[in-house]
């Protein structure tokens, strides 16, 4: 039968139920117009058999579809393009597409490059040892509780937060729980008023860097540190000074003399994850103010905690309302999730959310509440737990499968965290290792790209555990002690 063969195929790739993408066929070919008003569809068990499938996953499809008015059922005669389904009327376009013939050279007049970047590989879950940082790992993450705070947000009870518009303002169930609960664990006293929700924590440090820098003003920032924040800093035109950091973090005594914005990750450096001694979080708070500079503390993995408990947030230190704090849920959630916060003194917020409500408004409604009710009901603080139960065991083993190779643990955060920060022997370029051990199933993040200016070094990479399972790490990492030997 030509119609389904022409339109009916499953996508082995696709994410999501077998019923979910038979609805998404049927409507994409009905949007499209390959499926006309009042054309018969093939019957589910046809269709079934086509597919290779249950009958009865066609069936509850097509009911679906049904309901949303795409199609209708006539007795005995089978299904068909409703009269009334959803249409996207097509243009008539006449001949090809016209030359480009703009000068975009010229038109562009800021260039983005993404800057210097960490290599990502996202069929990660391909390969057998994947050392890939801030990738989750499905057996940690409590699908089945998140799925039931989506379905309460979808329900007609959320209908106002699942589809109004916020403007410049947040979900107050949302921010709710970051001022009692989450702030609180980091030492942060902080109202409603002074914490913004952003799309991640990348977000809130371009609006951070916005608002603070321009031209005329300069900013420092750690050396090596986070790879972002060398490309938002270069968006602002500031003048940028790398500090180059020692086995404490960023030494306060090699700030330069005259700057506006220190950025730095001073609980869980990145990527070497040491933790700055509490002796000189206070030295950096007086010199800020003594020099009238501000501080950008980005607070990324604090939940990771399961050596010792934390110390606390620079911003919980700060007497004088010169810390900006960033914090994120994606790094202990999900990546996708892209949901940060921004918590500052009044002014700041102000102007921050009026920077947001330019650019993009809100970030989604429902996505807020999703998360709101994820974290108010407990399952967020249960899946922490696990996480942090199962990512210190997998520490230890790869700790110990470390311990008898040539390679040299360069930066160990003291309470936890997700990964080691290594350092190869001399003479390796580890983006030449990332390659060659990605043929041999290993997944690795090359360092250089943490680094500042073109002669940094080469032989540094992120080795993480976040996931990997326990059983699978030795071998990895013999894997990839073998390939330096060969190098």
């Amino acid at each position: 039968m030509p119609l389904v063969e022409d339109t009916f195929f499953l996508d082995p790739n696709f994410q999501g139920t077998l019923q979910s993408q038979i609805q998404q066929i049927v409507a994409s070919a009905i949007l499209a117009g390959r499926l006309k008003t009042g054309e018969k569809l093939p019957s589910s068990r046809k269709l079934a058999e086509h597919l290779g499938i249950s009958r009865i996953t066609v069936t509850l499809a097509y009911h679906e579809l049904v309901a949303d008015d795409y199609i209708t059922s006539a007795n005995r005669s089978g299904y068909f393009v409703s009269q009334t389904a959803p249409m996207v009327p097509l243009p008539a376009i006449k001949g090809e597409m016209v030359n480009d013939t703009v000068d975009w050279d010229k038109a562009i007049q800021r260039k983005f490059t993404g800057g210097k970047t960490v290599k990502k590989n996202y069929d990660w879950r391909s390969y057998p040892y994947p050392f890939m940082y801030g990738q989750p790992d499905p057996d940690l993450f409590n699908q089945a509780s998140w799925r039931l705070c989506a379905m309460q947000a979808l329900g007609k009870k959320e209908f106002d937060s699942l589809t109004s518009d916020y403007a410049e303002q947040d979900d107050p169930e949302l921010i709710n729980f970051i001022v009692r609960h989450t702030l609180p664990r980091r030492g942060i006293l902080a109202r409603p008023e002074q914490v913004l929700v952003t799309i991640g924590a990348q977000n809130a440090l371009w609006m951070a860097a916005q608002i603070l820098l321009n031209p005329d003003r300069a900013a420092a920032y750690e050396n090596p540190g986070y790879h972002g924040t060398r490309e938002i800093l270069r968006h602002t035109g500031c003048r940028q000074y790398p500090v180059d950091i020692d086995d404490n973090g960023l030494p306060p005594k090699g700030l330069p003399k005259e700057f506006n914005a220190l950025f730095i990750t001073p609980s869980h450096q990145c990527p070497t994850t040491i933790t700055m001694p509490m002796k000189r979080r206070y030295e950096l708070l007086r010199l800020a103010n003594e020099r009238d500079f501000l501080i950008v503390e980005d607070d990324y993995e604090f939940e990771m905690s399961f050596i010792k408990a934390p110390s606390p947030a620079l911003k919980s230190l700060d007497k004088d309302g010169r810390v900006i704090y960033v914090g994120s849920f994606s790094k202990s959630l999900f990546p996708g999730l892209r949901l940060g916060y921004l918590v500052g003194s009044e002014p700041f917020i102000r102007q921050a959310r009026a920077l947001r409500l330019a650019c993009l408004r809100h970030p989604p409604g429902y996505m807020q509440r999703t998360t709101a009710y994820f974290l108010g009901l407990g399952h967020y603080d249960a899946m922490i737990k696990k996480m942090r139960n199962v990512y210190h065991g997998r520490r230890q083993v790869t700790a110990q499968a470390l311990a008898g190779t040539e390679m040299k643990v360069a930066g160990s955060a003291s309470f936890g965290g997700s990964g080691f920060w290594v350092e190869a022997p001399p003479g390796i370029d580890t983006e030449v290792l990332r390659h060659r051990l990605a043929d041999n199933g290993v997944l690795i993040e090359a360092g250089n790209p943490f680094f500042a200016g073109e002669d940094a070094p080469r032989n540094h990479f992120r080795l993480a555990y976040s996931s990997i399972p326990s059983e699978r790490i030795p071998e990895g990492i013999r894997r990839i002690s073998q390939a330096i030997k060969d190098y």
